[in-house]
Order: structure tokens, then sequence, then C-alpha cells
């Protein structure tokens, strides 16, 4: 009973702190994950045996540099496509070797075309349109919170047949077929409530969301089993790290700018 009192109040904390800092502006925003990025680059660096302080330092500069220049497609693009080109070779080292090769040129890249751009892309997000709108990534959260939570409750009811048991014995294709129902179902709750984006645009959103934050939850879980740690980090007392609470959306975030770019250059 106390643990799962300790655990509702730090999910709790931890959702309270997110969509204030989403809903007062941008700058609260960009401040509260400048220290969720921190705090994540410390804790992957944890899982991956790595030690480079310059990582910091290269995180503050992208995110500046990022948010400065975000209109200007000739600075965010390369490191778009550097980004989903690295997030796609994750993905296939997911499904196609034992151990995630990650040597010391590896865990660098990595660590930063995959963490600290992804992280970076997510702060672009609510920006996308070059004016801020809080209830874009406020949804993009939701849906996948909606995923993450459905995905769960199917299937530990229902779950049968294994999603991928190698890396991630709890899940299940019954739980991830649950959890993709039930983020279409929020982003058209969404769509109808916050008269922000047509519900055709959220249940893409839904879907891409859906999709890559289950991948990014399995690439992580694949990091920590080869690290032999359950969790990324202790900050949050019953969740594990805040790069365990963020795998998800930061894995998917780069996908999704890529998608609200292509929207809003068609449109």
């Amino acid at each position: 009973m106390k643990e799962l009192l300790t655990r509702s109040l730090s999910g709790f904390l931890y959702v309270l702190i997110l969509l204030i800092s989403i809903f007062v502006s941008k700058y609260t925003f960009l401040g509260v994950f400048l220290i969720f990025g921190m705090i994540s680059i410390y804790e992957f660096q944890k899982l991956i045996h790595l030690r480079n302080k310059r990582l910091y330092i290269i995180f503050l500069f992208i995110l500046g540099l990022l948010n400065v220049f975000q209109d200007k497609l000739y600075v965010t693009l390369p490191f778009l496509i550097l980004t989903i080109i690295t997030e796609l070779f994750l993905v296939k080292d997911l499904v196609t070797i034992r151990i995630i090769p990650m040597f010391e040129q590896r865990k660098y890249r990595t660590s930063i075309f995959y963490l600290i751009t992804c992280i970076v892309f997510l702060t672009l997000v609510p920006n996308y349109s070059g004016e801020y709108q809080p209830l874009i990534i406020a949804g993009a959260f939701l849906i996948t919170w909606a995923n993450d939570s459905f995905a769960y409750l199917v299937g530990k009811n229902f779950g049968k047949h294994k999603l991928l048991e190698r890396i991630s014995p709890k899940k299940t294709i019954e739980g991830f077929i649950g959890g993709f129902v039930f983020s279409i179902l929020a982003g058209y709750l969404i769509a109808v409530l916050s008269h922000t984006l047509s519900i055709t645009i959220w249940l893409i959103i839904s879907i891409i969301m859906s999709i890559f934050g289950t991948l990014g939850d399995l690439i992580q879980s694949k990091f920590k089993r080869q690290a032999g740690v359950k969790d990324s980090g202790t900050i949050m007392p019953g969740h594990g790290g805040i790069y365990d609470r963020l795998d998800s959306v930061i894995f998917a975030s780069p996908f999704l700018y890529a998608f609200l770019q292509i929207l809003k250059y068609v449109s």
C-alpha cells in the first residue's frame, strides 16, 4: 500500500510539473526540459557506461541553436535527418541482433543523435508553426500516456502472445493493440475538445506516438537489459528515472516534428 501511494504521488508530481510548465509559457517548458534533458543524459551515460561531460555542453548548444533558428530549414533539417537515421538503425539493431553494439564512437554518436537531438526536437514541437501551441505538445504526451497505460492494462488482463519476449517479457501483442486503440481514441477526443488540428491529423499523430513510442520503450528496455538494471535512475520513486518516463515520447518526437513540418509546408 505504501509503495503504491509513493508511486502514485511521484507520478502525479511528474505530470503536474510537466503540464504546468507546458501551459505557463514556452520558457517554462524549455526550462523544465533543459533540466529533464540534463538528468536524462546522466542516466543514459550510466546505462551505456560512458562518462563525457562534453555531452551536456553539446545538449545546451543544440537546444539553443535549434530553438533560435527553428524557422531556418537549413539548420534544423540536417539534425532531423541524422536523428531519424540513427533511430532507424536502433530499430534495426532492436529486431536483428541480440546486443546493440555500443563501442566508444557509437556511444558518443548515439548519445548525440538519439538522446540529445530527440529531446531537443520534443521542445520544438509546440513551436512548429512559428507560434507556441501548448495543446499540441500536451496532446502528444496525453496520447503517449494513454498508449502506455492501456497497453499495460490490456496486456496484463488479456495478453497471451509476447511482443518481443527477449527484450521485454511482459509486453504482449494484445497489449500493443490495446494501447494503439486507446491512443487513437485519445487523439480523437483531443481533436474534438481542443479545436486545434483536424481529427485526421490528430489520428495520424496518435499513430506516430503509439508505434514509435512503443519502439522507443523497447529500445530503452534493451539498453537496460544490456546494462543489467531495472531502471535508468531512481529520481522518481516507483517509476525509475526521468529517462524511463520520457523514453517513448522522445523517440517519437523527431517523427512527430517531421510530420508537422510536412503538414506546415503542404498547407
